[in-house]
């Protein structure tokens, strides 16, 4: 053992001197003096207030017994965190769940709060004394059954703050994209209507003639009509460029440097404002392509708005359908739309590692009427699992088919595939593949449960090198 242990003081006691003491203890009440006896001598340990007594990755396991005082038990986690897992005061008992399930070292954290009395049995006799009392064995394993129960309960819950954490992480990121896009086209169009008033109100004080009006709206009707920047190679949009702005500066245009690019990047050319360049003198020729310039371009400010706007609203539909699946009660699910909430959520995951999606729905996919909840988790931990295991700028894969009455939704990675010997655990709650502290081992317990639970459906996994798909069938009721 390790830590603050300078102040504990040991000594060893005969089972017979613990006799008394253990039987003021529920679990010990009803111990026979011949019982006692498997245990020989164990040691006692006055601990004061603040001693670690087991420390994370101790070999040696102990079955403890707490006579006086209290103790915590914790468990450090990977961010730096711990999650309590019991507080122990006198007449409990622990450290029977490393033994009985054959670990080779402990994981958790035992502090003492005050000043206390802690009896600890080492392994061989324990086992003698589980073979020897039943009386013992039963509450030991009773214990062990509460423990791990609310062991997996407190992990599920981490999971699911883990996953609500990484999910709002998700959404800021992607809410901040359209965000930060919205507000620069909005500064931009604000500069834009205020020249667009300097201009338009110099056009006034000049008193534009029939011709120079006829010209000013055929080029607004023209830039009306746009709809997109049209789609040119590098080359071909920067030779573009560089003719339109040579042209522009030899006409004297002020901020050619900026109607230049805004023209060609919708296709204009010099023959589509030729009209004002003979309608209007020098001066008034720069002010109408500026004019025409301010004009696109907040047109085509207003379509980023419209397009940020669009991305956050999908955002928002897709959170409230992914929370929606919770509803206990009966409704229709369209997978499609289930699998593409989900995949909205996990856009940001799948563009860090640029991995490729291709998603191959069948139309003959039938809604599910149904009372079962937590679909959208089960894509979830799929789909993370996939993104883990895929290799950067690799293809996840997702097909839906119906065979045998039943809706079939396959999630396919291209990684390195499932070693032999980990395919028939991957499934068990606390299993994982994953290095200390990156997984819980619980996603696919989880997904598992979910399918075969509240649908009644099945899930399977098919694995080899560059390959690994797992199928969801589901029942059409």
């Amino acid at each position: 053992m390790e830590g603050k242990q300078t102040n504990i003081v040991r000594r060893t006691v005969s089972a017979r001197e613990l006799l008394p003491l253990v039987r003021q203890i529920p679990l010990f009440q009803n111990i026979k003096d011949e019982d006692i006896d498997c245990l020989g001598e164990v040691e006692m340990l006055d601990a004061p207030a603040g001693a670690t007594i087991i420390s994370p990755g101790d070999k040696k396991l102990f079955f403890w017994i707490v006579l006086e005082g209290e103790v915590r038990a914790t468990k450090p986690e990977a961010d730096s965190g711990a999650t309590l897992l019991a507080t122990l005061k006198a007449g409990d008992t622990f450290g029977e769940v490393p033994l009985l399930t054959g670990a080779s070292a402990v994981t958790v954290l035992v502090e003492t709060l005050t000043d206390s009395c802690i009896v600890r049995v080492n392994g061989d006799a324990f086992w003698n004394l589980m073979s020897t009392c039943p009386v013992v064995r039963a509450g030991v394993l009773a214990n062990m059954g509460r423990r791990l129960e609310a062991y997996q309960l407190l992990t599920l819950h981490r999971e699911k703050l883990i996953s609500l954490g990484t999910l709002a992480a998700g959404l800021m990121h992607e809410l901040n994209n359209p965000g930060a896009a919205a507000r620069r086209a909005a500064a931009q169009l604000r500069e834009n209507m205020v020249r667009l008033q300097e201009i338009s109100l110099r056009f006034t004080e000049s008193r534009p003639t029939a011709e120079q009006l006829q010209c000013l709206g055929l080029l607004q009707a023209e830039a009306f009509k746009l709809q997109k920047p049209r789609t040119m190679g590098s080359m071909e949009q920067a030779d573009a460029e560089e003719a339109m702005l040579e042209w522009l500066e030899n006409a004297g245009v002020e901020n050619a440097w900026k109607v230049a690019p805004t023209l060609v990047a919708v296709g204009w050319k010099r023959e589509d404002i030729e009209c004002a360049r003979t309608a209007f003198p020098p001066v008034a020729f720069s002010d109408a392509l500026n004019w025409l310039e301010s004009l696109i371009s907040s047109l085509q400010l207003v379509g980023t708005i419209e397009e940020s706007i669009t991305r956050v609203t999908d955002l928002v539909v897709a959170v409230k359908k992914y929370a929606y699946d919770d509803k206990n009660r009966e409704r229709e699910i369209d997978i499609h739309d289930s699998i593409q909430s989900t995949l909205t959520i996990l856009a940001h995951k799948f563009r860090h590692k640029q991995l490729n999606l291709r998603k191959v729905f069948s139309p003959d996919v039938p809604h599910i009427k149904t009372t079962g909840t937590g679909l959208s988790q089960v894509w979830t931990n799929i789909l993370d699992n996939a993104i883990d295991a895929s290799p950067e700028k690799g293809e996840i894969a997702i097909r839906t088919w119906v065979e045998d009455g039943k809706v079939c939704i396959g999630i396919a990675d291209h990684g390195p595939g499932i070693s032999p010997e980990h395919r028939e655990h991957i499934f068990e709650p606390f299993f994982t593949t994953k290095p200390a502290g990156v997984g819980t081992g619980l996603g696919l317990d989880i997904a598992h449960r979910i399918v075969v639970g509240q649908f009644g459906g099945e899930i399977t996994f098919s694995t080899e090198p560059e390959k690994t798909e797992f199928v969801v069938s589901l029942p059409v009721p």
